[in-house]
């Protein structure tokens, strides 16, 4: 079965065409600026052939049409027909306490959906685009929907609750949610391999560390707790998110520079984090880079970011009641061998021992940096949301045709 993923954001689609036969992805790209100047599609093939195309691409249906039309080029492609894809999975950021799994899209689900938007108006409008767009464009390929949401269900209701008045979770369902849960599953079930042990048996703390940042305690395979909350905003430090925060400073800040909503909204996403305290940058890399040449502000980022971290990983083994191993996947979990080092810095009374010549080589492969004898093992294991995705579409659509036959 081949199946196109996407994941579109509100001017960018990413997207891979799986074959579920092999578990691999046969061609993947994104499509980047859409309703602006100098929109582009980047486009990679499993064979190592690569193309970047521009034109005009002014909305979500355009882009996906781009998208088809290269999986379909006779010098760039990897299909012959549309027919040939069976099924389209869709990264849906929000499920709300709607949506606990994966599900099939139809008329019932896009209802819920838009009910979700208030949850996050700044991702799940463009889902919802990206869904409406395949249905026109593929309008016989079921479509699934695969919610960051959805793992971390399972939390129990004394870690999800905020200390508000309860009415207010009631009536507009103001709760801890957590995200990137597709990530979180994946590595902690790769962990479970990596150990030859099963994932019931054992407590993890994933880490997933890119732009965006969240750590979860998965506990028996299951998500118990995560740092992200009703919205991607709270939890570590991150590119350009605050984080934990007092919401009293907000209030007081809006108060003094004389904020709008949106404009007290955009600091604390856009203008916050590691942007915010270096001065220098979002991109962890060039945080490092600039550290190491003396850079105050850049160091204080990197020191809070990695704090942070520690304190999360020392609150979930608590919270756990032990802990067995520790995941870092994601873009600075996969290639900072840095941020590693400093945020396990300290933890040894846990069981912890870094293996330094470990860590140093890994980089965006998967593996163990602890040491042999270390009772916690610490691994990095690149993430694959998208296989995560296809799997779960795959499951789907099987189950829609056995009801049909």
């Amino acid at each position: 079965m081949k199946i196109l993923i996407l994941n579109c954001g509100s001017s960018s689609i990413k997207y891979q065409l799986m074959d579920m036969t092999e578990r691999k992805a046969l061609a993947k790209g994104s499509v980047e600026r859409i309703g602006m100047r100098g929109a582009i599609l980047t486009h990679f093939r499993h064979d190592g052939d690569k193309v970047k195309i521009a034109g005009e691409i002014i909305d979500h249906q355009i882009a996906i049409e781009f998208i088809l039309g290269i999986l379909l080029s006779p010098n760039h492609g990897v299909i012959k027909d549309r027919r040939e894809i069976e099924a389209v999975g869709h990264r849906v950021v929000h499920g709300g306490e709607k949506f606990t799994g994966s599900v099939l899209i139809n008329a019932e689900v896009m209802e819920e959906l838009h009910e979700c938007i208030e949850l996050a108006p700044l991702h799940n409008p463009h889902n919802i685009s990206g869904i409406r767009a395949c249905q026109r464009l593929l309008p016989d390929i079921p479509q699934a929907g695969v919610f960051d949401t959805a793992f971390h269900s399972s939390m129990p209701d004394y870690a999800y609750i905020y200390g508000l008045p309860y009415i207010l979770y009631k009536r507009y369902g103001i709760r801890r949610y957590g995200f990137h849960g597709t990530s979180h599953f994946y590595v902690s079930r790769e962990a479970a391999k990596i150990l030859n042990r099963p994932v019931e048996e054992l407590k993890t703390i994933t880490c997933h560390l890119g732009n965006g940042c969240s750590i979860a305690a998965v506990m028996y395979g299951k998500s118990v707790d995560t740092s992200m909350g009703f919205t991607p905003v709270e939890g570590l430090l991150m590119g350009t998110r605050c984080g934990d925060l007092d919401p009293s400073a907000i209030l007081y800040i809006t108060n003094r520079e004389e904020l709008t909503i949106g404009e007290a909204n955009a600091l604390l996403n856009k203008h916050s984090g590691l942007q915010g305290i270096s001065g220098v940058s979002s991109d962890m890399r060039e945080i490092i880079t600039e550290a190491d040449n003396g850079h105050k502000r850049a160091e204080l980022a990197l020191n809070v970011f990695c704090y942070r971290l520690r304190k999360y990983i020392g609150a979930y083994a608590a919270a756990m009641g032990g802990l067995d191993c520790i995941v870092f996947t994601g873009g600075i979990g996969e290639h900072a061998v840095l941020v590693r080092r400093k945020s396990l810095e300290g933890l040894e009374f846990f069981g912890i021992k870094l293996d330094s010549s470990k860590n140093e080589e890994m980089r965006g492969q998967q593996g163990l940096i602890s040491s042999d004898d270390s009772a916690v093992k610490v691994m990095v294991i690149p993430t694959n949301e998208e296989l995560m995705i296809a799997v779960d579409t795959e499951k789907i659509v099987k189950e829609l045709r056995e009801k049909i036959d």
